[in-house]
């Protein structure tokens, strides 16, 4: 039973949707707007869990045949052959995106849902299926999933678009690169062995590191932006203590490109993204 949990928990990517689904509640702490109750809150996560659950079970299914090349993907049940890849799988990824678009729609109202729909479709298709083997820019295009995210989450307060959701979007879209391309250097020989163009395979040194280190620092800068938009010291706090983290170790990793200095920024990147979200979440209940 445990195994098949295991399985269930890795075929789902539960700890990415976790994070999904906490953008989603960052994103409705961060608008302005009649505050959802409790309940509303969970179950608006619990559908935006579930549609990052149907992209990811689909990624595993698509990318079987890539996974067993990489030493990190090979034990996913797919690749492995824990689970044996037919129609039916594709059909269980949709009904759990149609059952969490309709969650997400009754919580959180049809923008919401929308947003919700957006985010799971770049993921599971314009990421996985068109761009991930055929360029480098794949996962810059795929950072748009997390930032339909939270802006899923504030169209749950108020549909129409406001300055701070759209910014800590912005801040989401540019934290996803430099989060994988840093794993992307520390496991350079996994993604060259599958043939995935990430940009530490295919550049020099000096290039993809610069890449990672304007990101940072891009998002580092504009993460503090929304303190003029109504957010407040204990947001500012944490997104200053995790953006300066992250910055100084995308400064290191410039001038330092080892694999472990790659593992240590993916690290920051890690404590970046939850000092942001939980600084965004308390900041908001305090308001």
């Amino acid at each position: 039973m445990a195994t098949l949990i295991g399985q269930a928990a890795s075929l789902l990517k539960l700890r990415i949707g976790i994070a999904i689904a906490a953008s989603a509640v960052a994103g409705m702490a961060a608008a302005e707007g009649p505050a959802p109750s409790l309940g509303q809150a969970m179950v608006f996560a619990l559908a935006v869990l579930g549609g990052a659950g149907a992209a990811g079970a689909f990624n595993h299914y698509y990318e079987r045949d890539v996974d067993v090349h990489m030493t990190r993907t090979r034990q996913r049940p797919f690749a492995s052959g824990h689970f044996h890849a037919n129609p039916w799988w594709i059909a269980s990824f949709a009904a759990l995106l149609v059952a969490s678009l309709l969650l997400a729609a009754a919580s959180g109202g049809l923008v919401a849902a929308a947003y919700v729909f957006l985010g799971a479709f770049t993921y599971g298709i314009v990421y996985t299926v068109w761009l991930k083997r055929r360029t480098v820019w794949n996962i810059v295009v795929g950072g748009l999933a997390g930032s339909f995210a939270v802006l899923a989450g504030a169209a749950a307060v108020d549909p129409a678009p406001q300055a701070a959701p759209l910014i800590l979007a912005v801040v989401m879209f540019l934290w996803t690169p430099p989060h994988f391309w840093s794993l992307a250097a520390a496991r350079r020989d996994d993604y060259a062995a599958a043939g995935v163009p990430m940009l530490p395979v295919t550049a020099p040194d000096h290039i993809w590191t610069l890449a990672i280190l304007l990101h940072t620092a891009a998002l580092a800068g504009l993460s503090l932006v929304p303190l003029a938009f109504g957010l407040g010291p204990i947001y500012g706090v944490a997104a200053a203590l995790g953006g300066g983290y992250f910055l100084w170790c995308s400064v290191r990793l410039y001038r330092s490109p080892t694999r472990s200095a790659a593992m240590e920024n993916f690290a920051a990147s890690l404590i970046q993204l939850l000092l942001l979200l939980g600084g965004i979440i308390a900041d908001g209940a305090v308001r």
